[in-house]
């Protein structure tokens, strides 16, 4: 299984398109709801969420006092039912364009951050498309991979071409990649910043995972 061999690694995982370094974690308790979905699958996504705030030690909240749910997770069949969604376009941005977009590349999944003053992440947007790739995996590995990647401001193509999941060979389990857990509690460190924009930051989760700092 993979595992975080240097810094560059890390620093690779958080690097933007125009080659500048951006990090930012959770900055407040994290309230989900999910849409779309039946009750045994909402059961799912959010144990994967519970999951994933444990490996971080990250609280989970019933509400949020500003936002009431900061992170909203829609499942559904084609983009331009996201027009259709009441008020959405107050929290999208040019939610038209978006879909428009979104359709032109074929995608299957998108992600909008929302931050706080200080940078951290104060909301979340999760976006699932069931087209038919992803009706063919377990609710549980979707549910899974979306919750990694809502944990943290990941660069966009920090998943490019490989999922941030793993499968035990004993016992086919699906579970986090090692290096993506581990980058994910270190980052949650709390000697650690809930936001960076110095590639240094990447030295110190590497530390971490190393056990050196």
């Amino acid at each position: 299984m993979p595992v975080v061999d240097s810094p560059d690694q890390i620093e690779t995982m958080f690097t933007q398109p125009d080659g500048s370094y951006r990090f930012a974690r959770w900055g407040r308790p994290i309230a989900p709801v999910v849409f779309g979905v039946e009750d045994a699958t909402l059961r799912t996504v959010k144990g994967a969420i519970e999951a994933v705030a444990t490996l971080a030690g990250h609280p989970i909240a019933e509400t949020d006092p500003e936002l009431g749910s900061n992170l909203m997770v829609f499942f559904f069949r084609d983009w331009s039912e996201l027009v259709a969604i009441p008020d959405l376009d107050q929290l999208i941005p040019d939610l038209a364009q978006l879909v428009t977009r979104l359709q032109t590349q074929d995608a299957s999944q998108y992600r909008a951050f929302r931050f706080d003053e200080a940078g951290a992440i104060q909301a979340a947007f999760v976006f699932v498309r069931m087209d038919a790739r992803m009706a063919k995996l377990p609710a549980d590995t979707i549910a899974l991979a979306q919750a990694a990647q809502v944990f943290l401001l990941w660069a966009p193509q920090a998943f490019d071409g490989k999922s941030p999941l793993a499968v035990l060979p004993g016992n086919g389990a699906t579970i986090l990649r090692p290096d993506v857990a581990g980058i994910i509690a270190a980052a949650y460190d709390r000697m650690m910043p809930a936001t960076a924009d110095d590639k240094s930051h990447a030295l110190r989760i590497f530390a971490r995972l190393q056990g050196k700092d």
